[in-house]
C-alpha cells in the first residue's frame, strides 16, 4: 500500500512494516500518526491493534469521512469481551490478553503475510506495548521501539537501576526517605529531587522522587507498575533505534549525559503525514488540510458551533485526557465552582461518569447554561485551534502537550499520575509556557485563569509559547525531526537489518 509520497521525497521501491501500539487512545493516536508519515514516503505501514480497539477506530474513521492515508488497520483478536459500546475495556480488562492471548495471534498474522509475500522489513513496537517483542525474535524480524511521550519520561524509567544504586528509590519502586541520602541532593518535603542526585534530568526541573511515572495509586498498584515497568525496560534492550515523538532539543538546559545512539527524535508527528518547513510564522497552521486521527470515543460536536459563538481569546479550556482516573468529587466540587466565578465562557470535557460528574454541584448546568458548555469528549485538536480559546486546563498528558503547543495555546496546569508531573515541569520550569495549579481551589482556580488571561503574566506566557511552537513546528526542531524520520525510512527501504540495529 502507501500514500502519494511526501513532495519532494524520493520515491522508492514499497517495503512493509507492521506498527503495534499499546490499547490506549493516547498511544493509538501517536502511532497512527507514524504510520501515516511512513506511508506518505512510500512504506507499507499496517497498524495492528486489538479487536475492541479496531472497532471503535474504524467506526470512528467511518464517521468523521477520514480516509486512511493509506495506512492499513488490522485487528488481532484479544479474547477481552467489549460490546463496542461505552467506554473501551481498562488496563485490568486486557492486560492478560496482551501476555497470554495476543503474541499467538501477532505471530499468525506476521507468519501468514510471510507466506503469501508480504513479510515485514521490521516490527515498530510501542515500547509499553513490549509483549510483541518477543514474537519479533521468534519470526526472525527486527524490532524497532516506539515511544509515544516526551523523551524525558524515558530517560527517568530507564535510570531505574542508578535510582536503586542510589538509594532513592527501593527495589520494589517506593520512593526512600531519609536524611543520610541528602547529600546526594536536596529533599524537598521528604522526598528527593532527582535531578540533583542523576544526570538523567535537568536540575532546574526540580522533580521529586514522589513524582515518578510509575507512582500511581495505593502502594500494591505501585509496586505492580514498578514490576511491570522493569520487565518492558529489559525487553526494550533489543529494540533499534527507539523513534521517540518527542521533539529535538526538547531539555532547554544542560545534561551531562551519554548520548544514547538508539533514540531517534522524530516528533511532533504531523496529523497529515507530511512534514511543511514552508509555513511561516504570520501563516496559519490550522487552515491547511488536517486528517483526524480516529477517536475511540464519540465526540460531541456540538461544542463547535459553541466555540464559533464566544469571543476570541475568552474560553478556557478544561480535559483531564480519556486515561486519567477522577480527580475526586471535592477537587471536581471546587473546580466546577472556581470555573464558573472567573466569568469566562468554559468548555468542560467532563466523562458522562458518576465518579465525574458526582462531584458537580447541584443544577451546575443550569447555573452555568449559555456561558459554560459540559461534553462527555470533545474533538480536541479542533477545539485547541479554535481561536476563542484561551487557555487550555490540562491535566498535562504528552498527546495534550503537544496539541497546545503546536497551536500556541497557554496552559493551566494540573497533573494527576504518571509522566504528567515531568511534562508539567517542563511546561512551567524549563519552556515557562504555563502555570501550575496548586489545587482545584476556587480561588486557586481564578487567580490562575486572571493571570493566564490577562496583564504582563499571559502576555509573557503567550510570547513564550509562540516562540516555542515556531521552533518546533517550522524551526531547526521540525528539520532535525525530518531528517531522523528519512534516515529512518532509508534503512526500512534498503532492507538492511543490519542497518536497522545500528545508527550510522
Amino acid at each position: 500500500m502507501g500514500a502519494e509520497p511526501e513532495p519532494g521525497v524520493p520515491v522508492r521501491p514499497a517495503a512493509a512494516v507492521v506498527l503495534v501500539p499499546f490499547p490506549a487512545q493516547g498511544h493509538v493516536s501517536p502511532i497512527l500518526l507514524m504510520a501515516r508519515a511512513l506511508a506518505a514516503r512510500g512504506v507499507d505501514a499496517t497498524v495492528a491493534v486489538p479487536d475492541f480497539v479496531h472497532r471503535r477506530i474504524v467506526v470512528s474513521a467511518s464517521q468523521d469521512g477520514a480516509d486512511d492515508h493509506g495506512v492499513e488497520l488490522a485487528s488481532i483478536p484479544s479474547g477481552v469481551p467489549d460490546d463496542g459500546d461505552g467506554d473501551p475495556p481498562g488496563f485490568a480488562g486486557f492486560a492478560h490478553s496482551m501476555e497470554h492471548d495476543m503474541p499467538a495471534r501477532l505471530e499468525e498474522m506476521l507468519t501468514r503475510r510471510a507466506l503469501t509475500g508480504r513479510g515485514v522489513a521490521c516490527l515498530i513496537v510501542d515500547v509499553l506495548a513490549s509483549w510483541a517483542v518477543p514474537v519479533a525474535e521468534r519470526c526472525g524480524v527486527p524490532a524497532v521501539g516506539f515511544w509515544p511521550a516526551m523523551l524525558a519520561t524515558y530517560r527517568a524509567v530507564a535510570a531505574i537501576p542508578e535510582l536503586i544504586a542510589k538509594g532513592l528509590i527501593s527495589n520494589c519502586g517506593i520512593p526512600i526517605s531519609t536524611k543520610q541520602l541528602a547529600i546526594h541532593g536536596a529533599e524537598v518535603n521528604g522526598h528527593h529531587l532527582i535531578g540533583d542526585s542523576l544526570n538523567t534530568l535537568p536540575s532546574e526541573l526540580e522533580l521529586s522522587t514522589s513524582e515518578l511515572p510509575w507512582l500511581v495509586g495505593d502502594e500494591a498498584c505501585q509496586r505492580s507498575r514498578f514490576t511491570l515497568w522493569r520487565k518492558i525496560m529489559t525487553r526494550a534492550k533489543i529494540l533499534h533505534p527507539i523513534l521517540v515523538n518527542s521533539f529535538p532539543g526538547e531539555d532547554i538546559g544542560e545534561l551531562q549525559q551519554p548520548h544514547d545512539r538508539r533514540i531517534l527524535q522524530v516528533g511532533p508527528l504531523p496529523t497529515n503525514g507530511i512534514f511543511d518547513h514552508t509555513t511561516n510564522k504570520d501563516s496559519s497552521l490550522h487552515e491547511s488540510p488536517r486528517l483526524k486521527n480516529p477517536s475511540m470515543w464519540k465526540s460531541d460536536e456540538t461544542c463547535m458551533d459553541w466555540l464559533d459563538r464566544q469571543k476570541a481569546g475568552s474560553v478556557i479550556y478544561v480535559s483531564f485526557g480519556s486515561w486519567v482516573a477522577s480527580i475526586g468529587r471535592d477537587a471536581i466540587y471546587e473546580l466546577a465552582l472556581g470555573l464558573e466565578a472567573t466569568g469566562l465562557p468554559f468548555l468542560w470535557t467532563l466523562k458522562d461518569e458518576q465518579s465525574w460528574r458526582g462531584g458537580l454541584p447541584d443544577r451546575y448546568a443550569e447555573a452555568v447554561s449559555g456561558r459554560g458548555k459540559i461534553v462527555p469528549w470533545s474533538p480536541q485538536e479542533d477545539v485547541l485551534k479554535h481561536k476563542a480559546v484561551g487557555c487550555y486546563l490540562t491535566h498535562c498528558g504528552w498527546n495534550s502537550t503537544m496539541e497546545a503547543i503546536q497551536h500556541g495555546v497557554r496552559l493551566l496546569c494540573y497533573p494527576v499520575s504518571g509522566d504528567q508531573f515531568i511534562n508539567c515541569a517542563y511546561i512551567v520550569k524549563m519552556w515557562g509556557i504555563g502555570i501550575r495549579l496548586s489545587s482545584t481551589k476556587g480561588s486557586v482556580v481564578q487567580d490562575c485563569v486572571k493571570r493566564i488571561m490577562e496583564g504582563e503574566d499571559g502576555r509573557r506566557l503567550q510570547e513564550k509559547v509562540d516562540e516555542l511552537r515556531e521552533r518546533v513546528m517550522m524551526g531547526g526542531g521540525r528539520r532535525t525531526a525530518k531528517m531522523n524520520l528519512e534516515c529512518f525510512v532509508d534503512r526500512i527501504l534498503r532492507r538492511d537489518d543490519h542497518a536497522l540495529g545500528k545508527l550510522s
